[in-house]
């Protein structure tokens, strides 16, 4: 079972229909979602592992007509002239949670006595600094993270859907956050409105799993 805020009647829900259920959805009702059970999903979705418990993964969180904001400084008007329906759809949600992380963070972790010789510390200690590693654990982290709230929208009767950061300095200036911090992405939280136009991607692969599972070689 999924603890937490549970469905809809607060029961809670199996895992696997958690996952079975998930979609992106991209038309919300602008009816406002309860502050605390935001703050649930969220205090879960910072359960998510992180590299060396950096803990280097924050969420800020947009509502109301505080989101017009992030739709300002990540679209255009010719986009949402062109996208219209789907603009409108999306907008209306009324929550925009945004993922952050911070490279910073997990350097400076990486150069304590535990990390020292991994080469991914501090330049300032003769180890090669954000550009000597070749996965970026802050964004691995803030996929778990991000994946733990969409999952958990679901088991809380929510809509969701993930919007990637295309213009993310502009609009984390417009906010307040530090340089030190990238966006790695927004959750758009709501209930769903009935009216969402399922995307054309999904008739590109109808199998999730085709070839996606090998064993003992490639």
């Amino acid at each position: 079972m999924i603890p937490g805020p549970g469905g809809p009647e607060g029961d809670d829900v199996e895992l696997s229909e958690v996952i079975r259920r998930r979609r992106m959805i991209r038309s919300f009702a602008a009816e406002p979602i309860d502050p605390a059970l935001v703050d649930r999903l969220l205090a879960a979705a910072l359960r998510a592992p992180t590299a060396g418990n950096t803990r280097g993964v924050a969420w800020l969180v947009l509502t109301g007509a505080e989101t017009a904001t992030y739709w300002e400084h990540t679209s255009t008007p010719e986009w949402r002239e062109a996208y219209g329906r789907r603009f409108a759809g999306m907008s209306r949600a009324p929550v925009v949670a945004l993922s952050l992380c911070s490279p910073a963070a997990y350097v400076n972790r990486y150069g304590e006595p535990d990390k020292l010789g991994s080469g991914l510390g501090p330049t300032e200690l003769g180890e090669g600094g954000e550009a000597a590693w070749p996965v970026p654990f802050w964004f691995g982290d803030a996929a778990f993270s991000t994946m733990l709230l969409l999952l958990g929208a679901v088991d809380a009767g929510l809509a969701a859907a993930f919007l990637g950061a295309f213009r993310g300095p502009e609009l984390l200036g417009a906010l307040g956050v530090p340089d030190s911090w990238r966006l790695f992405g927004a959750v758009l939280l709501g209930r769903p409105d009935g009216n969402d136009v399922p995307s054309p991607s999904l008739g590109r692969r109808p199998d999730p799993g085709a070839g996606a599972v090998h064993r003992s070689r490639w």
